[in-house]
């Protein structure tokens, strides 16, 4: 992304997160907060009662944003009752947890680690919207390119010497292999029971012609924001990736796997359509 503004593709989540919460009934995501850190002109968009060609044409995109933030939430619970009490939110975006954080009171601390720009552009909308942001909630700028998580988190409260959970959804795709395994170095470096949740993107030669064309499609948007796809991996090779730091995948789910757990019975054809990115659990095996 451009060093000096804040994420375009990180608004684009965090329309679909709403849109969720409006157009698709029963949820599989509850985020009322969501529908307040959107501006008002945006929020007007998102009418239940017509829903418009582009809303209906990224149905299943939304599917899988709603999804991958309810996987994740739900570890995160396990992890918790588990013992854990740090969570730490790689490339955040407008993700809310942290103000909503329903184990705040039980003394879990959230760590929302993005680049700067992004970062004060979501404390802004978090003005806007009145959403409070609770002691529980510290804020780490960092760029994932150039400084690495274990310097960053130095400093603020974070406890190297407890495990954590982390996630890091929509941001893998976007990195250098070099910054991503440098990433899961540290991860893995961490107390046993420390766990992540990220996704990832597939290869094209995964891919049905169907499926290539969405991804070729996918590509351009984000190219033109600035913000292109430079990471994919086959599920072997991740694996491959993972285990000499020190890493063991605990599910590594698809577009199969997602529907069957998530949008089984539903009427409303709500379910991930695409096949171009899997979400992943991972546990430090040290």
């Amino acid at each position: 992304m451009h060093q000096t503004k804040a994420s375009n593709t990180a608004y684009r989540v965090a329309v679909r997160r709403a849109e969720h919460q409006l157009l698709d009934t029963p949820g599989v995501f509850e985020d009322p907060l969501s529908l307040r850190i959107l501006d008002e002109e945006t929020l007007a968009s998102i009418q239940p009662g017509k829903i418009s060609r582009r809303q209906k044409l990224t149905k299943s995109f939304r599917a899988y944003m709603a999804v991958r933030s309810r996987y994740t939430e739900d570890e995160l619970a396990k992890s918790f009752a588990a013992g854990i009490r740090q969570y730490v939110v790689l490339g955040a975006g407008l993700d809310t947890f942290a103000c909503r954080n329903p184990f705040h009171a039980a003394g879990l601390k959230v760590f929302e680690v993005d680049h700067p720009a992004t970062q004060a552009w979501k404390r802004e909308r978090l003005a806007e919207g009145k959403i409070a942001i609770p002691e529980s909630a510290t804020f780490v700028p960092a760029d994932f390119e150039h400084h690495t998580l274990q310097e960053e988190l130095s400093g603020t409260g974070f406890q190297f010497d407890q495990p954590a959970f982390f996630s890091w959804l929509g941001v893998v795709p976007y990195l250098t292999e070099p910054a991503f395994l440098q990433t899961l170095r540290f991860v893995a470096s961490l107390p046993v029971g420390t766990v992540i949740v990220f996704d990832y993107g597939v290869p094209v030669s995964m891919l049905n012609p169907v499926q290539k064309k969405a991804l070729a499609a996918l590509s351009t948007r984000v190219k033109n924001l600035g913000e292109p796809f430079r990471l994919f991996y086959e599920p072997q090779q991740l694996r491959g990736r993972l285990e000499p730091l020190g890493l063991q995948i605990t599910e590594d789910l698809g577009r199969e796997e997602l529907n069957e757990r998530y949008f089984s019975g539903r009427t409303d054809d709500l379910r991930v359509k695409a096949n171009l990115a899997r979400l992943v659990r991972a546990v430090s095996a040290h």
